[in-house]
């Protein structure tokens, strides 16, 4: 579904406009008419896809195994993807792309363009939003971080890779099967910290983990006008600045859930604030870190810092993998 960014909710809008206004004309036709010169063909009979955002291919290299050729657009964990910018290099691999996965929701509306820009009516396109039936008015973006997101992701891909090679479709429902076991840890760690921890009260960014909060049963105290604010880029008001500083210093919380990849001097002052008040922080991401992480690794990080918060106050602002 192509959108423009007035037609996105407002929580959005920054995103959309950011990443549109630096996608010229002159550069998709660049991407249209050079795309061969600039993204390398896969081999011979492997597929050739994009995951716009590096959680999304992951999923598709799992899927896909040997027979796919995966890319991520956006995957650098120490820059805002709000302020992501197109250029040729990028312009090309969407446009020679087979099969692209993409989140939606005007996260990521600039592929839109270049996708429509260079028609193939053979190219597979996942959008998640579309795929879990969400308005254009659906407030939180962050889709990867819903357990219900990535399953139904990892069936599609499953299913347009074996249209697109019909003589491995065994091998991708096989994988598919692989894949949502092994979500089960994670699925686990959430039941387990509901079971023990529900109605916990945390204070938040952006409604970046929103989605794995709600389902863990957090409490979310920041109102979720400062996390959009936060998140389009805008000023909060200070009544919702007050509301925030007033969490920490009356430790009215228990954890602070901090996006790593959106800093700015408000959010460093509600950093240090909560950690001057010994409120424990556990960082959130909007790319998957790197390296040594999968998506679900990832995600079952996240919960366990955030019951080591809970249960020893320990913080992890910066997550590891495992060795």
């Amino acid at each position: 579904m192509k959108k423009n960014a007035d037609s996105l909710p407002n929580a959005v809008q920054h995103v959309a406009r950011k990443a549109i206004c630096g996608l010229s004309t002159a550069l998709i036709l660049l991407a249209v008419h050079q795309g061969a010169a600039l993204a390398a063909a896969p081999a011979p009979g492997v597929i050739n896809a994009i995951g716009v955002e590096n959680e999304y291919a992951d999923v598709i290299a799992q899927i896909g195994g040997k027979y796919v050729e995966v890319s991520a657009i956006e995957t650098d964990p120490n820059t805002d993807p709000h302020t992501f910018e197109v250029n040729p290099k990028v312009a090309a691999q969407i446009a020679s792309a087979d099969l692209i996965v993409k989140n939606g929701i005007g996260y990521d509306a600039w592929a839109d363009k270049i996708i429509a820009a260079a028609p193939n009516g053979k190219r597979k396109v996942i959008d998640a939003q579309q795929l879990l039936g969400l308005p254009n008015t659906t407030p939180n973006p962050h889709l990867w971080y819903d357990p219900k997101t990535m399953p139904a992701v990892a069936k599609a891909v499953a299913a347009d890779l074996s249209e697109l090679n019909p003589a491995q479709a065994a091998y991708f429902q096989a994988n598919v099967k692989t894949f949502d076991a092994s979500l089960k840890p994670w699925l686990a760690a959430i039941a387990s910290f509901k079971a023990h921890y529900a109605k916990t009260p945390v204070a938040v960014t952006e409604p970046v983990a929103d989605y794995m909060l709600e389902v863990a049963g957090t409490d979310i105290a920041t109102p979720f006008s400062l996390q959009a604010a936060i998140m389009n880029g805008t000023d909060p008001s200070p009544q919702d600045v007050t509301k925030q500083n007033g969490l920490f210093t009356g430790h009215k919380v228990k954890v602070f859930v901090y996006n790593q990849q959106v800093t700015d001097a408000l959010t460093q002052s509600f950093l240090d604030l909560a950690k001057k008040n010994g409120i424990p922080v556990v960082g959130v991401y909007e790319t998957m870190p790197s390296p040594g992480f999968t998506y679900q690794s990832w995600m079952l990080a996240e919960v366990n810092a955030l019951e080591k918060a809970v249960t020893d106050k320990v913080s992890t602002e910066t997550l590891q993998a495992a060795q």
